[in-house]
């Protein structure tokens, strides 16, 4: 700003001494009336004036010019300068735009950024919990493990069950040709043995398709072990009582059971003298039908009594059961002889409980070909009830009479008639009907299922409950 101020002072002073020499010029030249170029002298005055005014001009602009440098950009690059000035606003202007469209990916890209994060922390707690889940899986996989290794032991226990029963109905088969032999020998008065023989082929028979069952289908191994495991005790007591006798009391064999509802001790000492007292009876009416013995035939020991009488004075609902504890036969010698007690028994006595809720699944079997035959048909059902007692009995269920629906053959009929017009493979399923308590009956009711949908039960063909009008 200074250099501005001494090139005005300047520029004042060098205008006002050109001005004096400029005038002093045209005086001297008018007192002179000198004549240039043959003009008048007042003429040559004016020229020498304005010579002198454009060399004062000239000089004042040589001198702007020559000292700044401003000054000469001003004059003669002006219109460059205004055109650089216009594109530089263009820019500015463009780059601002170019700022503001840098400034909005900007934020967006923050955006996409938090969104990214927010996908980021969802994935890391996805992964944690797929981590989670492989180690459950991992831990279901071993227990799977363990389960089929234990599958894989009890079924080489049960082929060697098979392998041993397959010796023993062979022994059994020679053993009933060594009794038929005896029968035929004898005199027409064992036609009761006769009875027993019979019986003894036919659960022979019934043996045979059973360990030809169980070398088909190993998956029903536990259910058919229930159903051998029963024909062989029922065999034992047969082949003991062709020897002894006619057995009538078999071991294990339930004399009385009942469900009793007990409050305090003189309770349950009475109701356990009435049970013996009953189960007395009903063991002479066995061993001696006909007679009218009225002694003290069923031993159980004092001590046993009274555990049981303590058990019950506990309070509370109770199954109860006096079991037979070994084989007896038609007029045992020991009672009707009068001898002392002989009949050992046993009493088994435990709380009432809820064993399984309504609509409990049991057991399953599969129908797996499209024709079903009457006869395969009705062993798999059987093989299914068979089933459903084994898995109910096995859980604590006391009472081993099974009750389908509504306990009709007609609607059993109707059911499985249904079963056989499908023509696509389905299941067959046992389902509790009712609450299932230790004291039973075992009541279900029969399910055909595909692909874990239920198609019709047996309660779809029950009769209807028709209400008396008032």
């Amino acid at each position: 700003m200074v250099s501005g101020y001494v090139l005005i002072l300047a520029m004042l002073v060098l205008g006002g001494i050109i001005a004096t020499v400029g005038d002093r010029i045209g005086t001297k030249v008018g007192k002179a009336r000198l004549s240039l170029f043959n003009l008048r002298p007042r003429q040559t005055a004016t020229l020498v004036s304005i010579a002198t005014g454009s060399v004062i001009s000239a000089s004042t602009l040589a001198i702007l010019f020559g000292i700044s440098s401003q000054l000469r950009t001003g004059v003669f690059e002006l219109g460059r300068i205004q055109a650089d000035l216009t594109n530089a606003e263009d820019q500015l202007a463009q780059s601002l735009a170019e700022q503001e469209n840098v400034r909005e990916d900007l934020q967006a890209a923050s955006t996409e950024r938090q969104r990214a994060l927010a996908r980021l922390r969802e994935i890391n707690q996805s992964l944690d919990q797929a981590v989670e889940q492989q180690a459950q899986t991992q831990a279901q996989l071993q227990g799977t493990r363990d389960q089929l290794v234990a599958v894989s032991e009890q079924a080489e226990a049960l082929r060697q069950s098979t392998d041993s029963l397959r010796v023993e109905r062979d022994r059994l088969v020679q053993q009933q040709e060594t009794i038929r032999a005896q029968i035929a020998e004898r005199d027409a008065a064992i036609a009761e043995r006769d009875q027993a023989i019979r019986a003894l082929d036919q659960s022979i028979a019934d043996r045979d398709q059973a360990i030809a069952e169980r070398e088909k289908r190993l998956a029903d191994l536990q259910t058919r072990q229930n159903l051998l495991s029963r024909q062989v005790s029922d065999l034992e007591r047969q082949f003991q009582g062709l020897f002894q006798g006619s057995i009538v009391l078999g071991r294990n064999q339930e004399l009385l059971s009942g469900v009793i509802t007990i409050e305090n001790r003189n309770q349950a000492q009475s109701v356990v003298n009435q049970i013996l007292a009953e189960a007395n009876r009903r063991a002479i009416q066995a061993i001696a039908p006909g007679t009218s013995l009225d002694q003290q035939v069923i031993a159980l020991g004092t001590q046993e009594v009274d555990r049981l009488i303590d058990r019950l004075a506990l309070g509370g609902e109770f199954v109860i059961r006096v079991l037979s504890a070994a084989n007896y036969v038609i007029g045992e010698p020991c009672v009707v002889m009068g001898e002392t007690p002989c009949i050992r028994v046993f009493v088994d006595a435990g709380p009432n409980a809820l064993i399984y809720p309504r609509g409990t699944l049991l057991s399953t079997v599969a129908l797996e070909t499209s024709t079903r035959a009457d006869q395969e048909l009705v062993e798999r059902v059987n093989v299914l009830l068979a089933a459903t007692q084994f898995i109910a009995t096995q859980n604590g269920v006391i009472e081993d009479e099974l009750i389908i629906a509504d306990n009709l053959t007609e609607t059993l009929l109707r059911f499985l008639s249904a079963v056989q017009q499908e023509t696509q493979p389905l299941d067959l399923q046992t389902v509790t009907l009712t609450d299932l308590y230790a004291a039973g009956p075992i009541q279900v009711d029969l399910v055909a299922t595909r692909n874990g949908r239920t198609l019709f039960s047996t309660r779809d063909f029950a009769r209807p409950t028709v209400v008396p009008m008032p």
